[in-house]
C-alpha cells in the first residue's frame, strides 16, 4: 500500500462532509522543492467534535484512529495520528488553529498529484509551506538543519513563482521577517 492509498479514505471523508483540510508538512515541501522521503503525512485540518466518531466508523478497522485522541487535538488545536496498520504509514491530523493567518492559509492550496496516476489532494501553497517551515525552524531554537533545508529549497526551485507580496506580509505579521530576509540571502535569492 502506498502513502497515497492510505491517505484517500480521508481525503474521500473530507470531502463527502465539506471539511476544509490540505496536505502540509514534508510531503507539501517536497511537491514545491527538494523531495525527500517520509513515511508520515501532516494534514491541516478543521475537524470539529461532531465529525469523530464517523470518521473512525468510515476508517474502520484499517486504521488506528483513537476518538478521545482526536477530541483533545480538537480542543487544543493540536494534533492527533491516524495510522494504517497494515503499512503503518502514519497521518498527522494538525487541527487548524485559531487566528487570521491560520483562516487564511487553510484555504489556500494547489491541487496536485503525490504519484503519477494518482487522484489529486489539497496542497499548501509554496508561500505557505515555506512560512509555516519558518515558524518550525523559529520553535525549535533555530536549530532543525531539515526545516532550514527545506526553507532554502523551497526558495531556490519556487523563486520567480512566489507570491512575494503574499509572503513578505504574513512573514512580518508572523513575526518572521528576519528569517525570511535570512533564508532569501542563503538561498541567494536578494529579491
Amino acid at each position: 500500500m502506498s502513502l497515497v492509498d492510505a491517505l484517500r479514505p480521508l481525503a474521500e471523508f473530507f470531502a463527502r462532509h465539506g471539511i476544509p483540510w490540505h496536505i502540509g508538512g514534508s510531503v507539501a515541501s517536497s511537491v514545491h522543492g527538494s523531495p525527500r522521503a517520509t513515511n508520515d503525512i501532516d494534514l491541516v485540518v478543521d475537524l470539529r467534535h461532531e465529525h469523530v466518531a464517523e470518521l473512525r466508523r468510515a476508517l474502520g478497522s484499517d486504521y488506528y484512529a483513537a476518538e478521545e485522541l482526536l477530541h483533545e487535538a480538537i480542543r487544543h488545536h493540536s494534533c492527533a495520528n491516524v495510522i494504517h496498520l497494515d503499512s503503518g504509514f502514519k497521518v498527522d491530523l494538525f487541527v487548524k488553529r485559531v487566528g487570521p493567518y491560520d483562516d487564511v492559509c487553510l484555504h489556500r492550496h494547489v491541487e496536485r498529484q503525490l504519484a503519477p496516476g494518482s487522484m489529486t489532494f489539497p496542497v499548501a501553497t509554496a508561500e505557505d509551506i515555506l512560512l509555516r517551515k519558518l515558524q518550525w525552524f523559529r520553535d525549535g531554537g533555530e536549530q532543525s538543519d531539515r526545516q532550514w533545508s527545506d526553507v532554502l529549497g523551497l526558495l531556490r526551485l519556487q523563486r520567480d513563482r512566489l507570491d512575494r507580496t503574499y509572503l513578505q506580509r504574513w512573514a512580518s505579521e508572523l513575526g518572521l521577517g528576519d528569517l525570511l530576509a535570512r533564508a532569501e540571502l542563503g538561498a541567494g535569492d536578494g529579491a
